[in-house]
């Protein structure tokens, strides 16, 4: 039963990550290049944080 819950709680962090990679550029309208670049960066690794979590939790379902 505790595996079942890390692999459903892995999928819906990788989930809620990727989305807010995507939604919070859109929302926020910055006009600095400091802020643009700070921005960018922090939406890649949020990005790259949700499709971490997502194949851990593909891999966890194939088991």
């Amino acid at each position: 039963m505790h595996n079942k819950m890390n692999k459903w709680i892995e999928l819906i962090i990788g989930l809620v990550l990727l989305a807010v990679s995507i939604v919070v550029p859109i929302c926020l309208h910055l006009g600095e290049a400091v802020k643009q670049f700070i921005i960018g960066g922090l939406v890649v690794f949020v990005f790259l944080l949700g499709l971490l979590f997502l194949a851990m939790a593909i891999s966890d379902m194939r088991e």
